[in-house]
Parts: C-alpha cells; sequence; structure tokens
C-alpha cells in the first residue's frame, strides 16, 4: 500500500481530487453590466388568474408546455368541433407521411353528407352529394368552416372508414400523452364515449403548431367559400387581437361554447383552452382574458443552449480523461413576472462515469426548481463520443478508482438560474 501511495503522488492525488468534483452547479451565464444605474423597482405582484366564463380552461405556455394557470384542467368534458384539431393533426401527420396527398380528389360519400350537415342542421361546408373535393379544400372547409360533411369526408379518404379513423385518432392522442381523452369520430358528434379535457386539447394545440405550422396557419383565415357559400371562420378573435391566429371553436347543447386559441406576441407564444362557456361572445372573452393574462404577467428565458457544455466531470477508463454533458435542446422556463431570480437549477450525475458514452446518451438528469417546487426535468446527455482508452489506461484507472471509491456526491444547492429572456 505504501509503495502505492508513493507512486499516486502528486499525480494521483491531483486526479483523485479532479474525479470528486462530478456534481457541479450549472454554469450562468453573466448579463453585461449597465453603465448607469438603475433605480430600485419594488417587484409587481402578479394578481391571480381572471375568472371566466367557463367550466374549465387551461393557459399554457408554448415554448415550454407549462401549465401556467387552470380550472378543472382534466375535467372530461363533450369537445364539440375541438374534435376537428386532432381530426386535422391526423391528416396533416398522414400527408407528412406520403399516405395521402393535399391534390387528392375525395369522394363526398353519403354518409358525409347526410351525417355532415347534409340531412341535418349541423355546421357543414355544402359539399355535394357523391361529388370530388379536392383534399387541401377540405381542410380549409373543416378548419374555416368547421364543416362536419368535410370531416368526415377527410376521415374516411384518410382511413377507409370514420370508424377506422377514430381508432387512428386514439393512437395519435396516446402517442401525444392525452391521457384523459376519446374520440369516437372525426367531427365530435356528441356520443356518450366521445371526450376530452382542456389539458389534453391544449397539448394537441401546441403538437399542431409545433408539427405542422403550415397546415396550422390555415386556422388564421378569416372566410372561405365553397359551392358558391362563403362562410367565416367562427373565432371571434381573429378579428379582436391581431397576434391571434388560431385554433379552432366548438358548440353543442352537450359541451357549451369552445374555443381554442393561440397567440403570438413578440417571441413568446400562449394557447388558451376553454370549454363549456354560456355564450358565444363569453367563450371569446374567456380565451382573451386568458391570452391577455399570460403575455402580462409571465415570462419564458432561455437558461441553457442546447450542445454547450455545462459541466466536465472526470471520466474513467476512456480515451479522454472528461466528458462534456449537456443539454440536446435549449432549456426554456416561463415563470410569472419577477420570480426569475427565484429559479435553481441543480446536476444529478453518477460520481462514478465509466467510459464508453455515445454522443446523446443520457448521463444524468438537470432539474429545475422555482420555491422549492420542481418545474421541469431535462436529461443531460454526453455531448461527444468517448471510447474506453487502452488497456493499461484502464488498468491505470482501475487502480485509481480502488481509492476514489463509487460514493455519490450530491449536487450543491446552485445559485439563481439566469438567461437571456
Amino acid at each position: 500500500m505504501s509503495f502505492l501511495r508513493r507512486i499516486l503522488t502528486p499525480f494521483a492525488v491531483a486526479a483523485l481530487v479532479a474525479g470528486t468534483a462530478v456534481a457541479q452547479t450549472p454554469p450562468a451565464p453573466s448579463h453585461p453590466v449597465p453603465t448607469v444605474p438603475r433605480p430600485v423597482v419594488p417587484a409587481m405582484p402578479v394578481p391571480p388568474p381572471p375568472d371566466v366564463d367557463a367550466q374549465s380552461w387551461v393557459l399554457m405556455d408554448y415554448a415550454t408546455g407549462q401549465i401556467l394557470a387552470s380550472k378543472n384542467p382534466d375535467e372530461r368534458r363533450a369537445p364539440a368541433s375541438l374534435t376537428k384539431v386532432m381530426t386535422d393533426y391526423v391528416v396533416s401527420a398522414e400527408i407528412a407521411n406520403g399516405r395521402v396527398h393535399n391534390s387528392d380528389q375525395v369522394n363526398i360519400s353519403e354518409h358525409a353528407w347526410r351525417s355532415g350537415g347534409g340531412g341535418t342542421d349541423g355546421s357543414t361546408s355544402f359539399l355535394k352529394l357523391n361529388s370530388k373535393v379536392e383534399l387541401d379544400d377540405l381542410l380549409k372547409g373543416m378548419i374555416i368552416q368547421s364543416g362536419n360533411d368535410a370531416a368526415i369526408a377527410l376521415a374516411e379518404h384518410t382511413a377507409g372508414s370514420e370508424d377506422a379513423f377514430a381508432n387512428l385518432m386514439n393512437a395519435y392522442a396516446k402517442q401525444l400523452g392525452m391521457v384523459n381523452t376519446h374520440f369516437s369520430n372525426a367531427s365530435g358528434y356528441p356520443v356518450d364515449d366521445h371526450y376530452s379535457t382542456a389539458r389534453d386539447i391544449a397539448v394537441l394545440s401546441r403538437a399542431l403548431i409545433h408539427d405542422f405550422p403550415e397546415d396550422y396557419a390555415i386556422s388564421k383565415i378569416k372566410e372561405f367559400e365553397w359551392n358558391g357559400i362563403k362562410q367565416q371562420n367562427r373565432n371571434a378573435l381573429l378579428w379582436r387581437d391581431p397576434s391571434v391566429d388560431g385554433i379552432k371553436t366548438g358548440h353543442t347543447a352537450a359541451a357549451g361554447f369552445c374555443l381554442a386559441a393561440s397567440a403570438k406576441r413578440g417571441d413568446e407564444r400562449m394557447i388558451a383552452v376553454v370549454m363549456g362557456s354560456s355564450t358565444d361572445k363569453g367563450r371569446a372573452d374567456a380565451a382573451m382574458a386568458l391570452l391577455n393574462y399570460g403575455f402580462r404577467f409571465y415570462e419564458t428565458h432561455k437558461l441553457y443552449d442546447a450542445g454547450k457544455p455545462l459541466v466536465t466531470p472526470r471520466l474513467w477508463k476512456g480515451e479522454a480523461n472528461q466528458l462534456p454533458i449537456g443539454v440536446a435542446e435549449p432549456v426554456l422556463v416561463t415563470v410569472k413576472t419577477g420570480q426569475y431570480d427565484q429559479l435553481k437549477a441543480t446536476m444529478d450525475i453518477p460520481s462514478t462515469l465509466i467510459a464508453p458514452f455515445k454522443k446523446g446518451q443520457q448521463v444524468g438528469t438537470l432539474r429545475i426548481a422555482l420555491d422549492g417546487q420542481p418545474i421541469q426535468s431535462v436529461p443531460l446527455i454526453a455531448l461527444n463520443d468517448a471510447p474506453q482508452g487502452g488497456f493499461f489506461s484502464r488498468l491505470w484507472d482501475s487502480i485509481l478508482l480502488w481509492f476514489h471509491g463509487n460514493k455519490k456526491v450530491d449536487a450543491p444547492a446552485p445559485a439563481a438560474a439566469t438567461g437571456t429572456k
């Protein structure tokens, strides 16, 4: 043992000391120092969210997916024509996968014609029985005019039948994490086993905006003409506020008045979903109030950039003796105005990292907390490939590891996370 201690000094001592510094505070870029002193301004109080006309509602920050405020967000309710947001998503996904095309000529079946408005008083695009309509026009008819006939025709063309399409809807809903949703049709026609929640509709709306932005852009078109009949988009907010660019309205006696709305102001986007409002005006007022509240009293900040090392802990038995660790995507967080300095970031990384590692492999977890409450967890990944070292390098590290041990080192609580809004 005395011999080993002699040959390990001083190199081994330095290596062992370096090896224990694994759990570390994420680096925080500093803000530029202002040239002119600023007066001390008291923190602005943040009021509670507005009391709006809706049985359930959520306000979501688009960038992070955080629910900023809500009322009965997981209450299962009839979604009415908010269903068509999922119909839109499924058709867009099938177009992206090359299974259907915007230029397809779609047959208008008797089921689509009769169930979609030709024989009822439901919302309709006034499609003609047994006619052929381009798929792209059907999308506009469904999204802008809320045509039930267009929704059913799209479903039949995409999956062969509306029942089969409903199965596709539920599969996509599960994939998106909509845990309190079940669809039985493409239009939102009220049946017992057809329901969703304000939270799930917000999750779906965010996915549509992110995954299919060109298709989402249809929802801001204010009117569409088909078969000689011009109809306006039912989303009244498109006329009230130029920052609003979607998404969809819905109404049945069972569902009440519903609206999924989104607006973008500067670099920030908010999503508001209201379900069960008492009037058409009530749902528009409710969604507008929530969007204004989100933009006024919340702010989104970027804490860390993607692909940049946040920490470079000791790597054992590798070609290199350090492993750069970071995040795959920019880390964004949305907080109430004035709470930014209260953010805390910690890293959970094993104290002993032994090669090999592949680039992109998860190594640990970055945790963001506000006032002691976790608000976000992000995987920490290896930023480079880290192959094993040679035989003698691995042998030497095995000797050093005998002294180092394998005790996990907890990350110290770092200072407030900072970044650029």
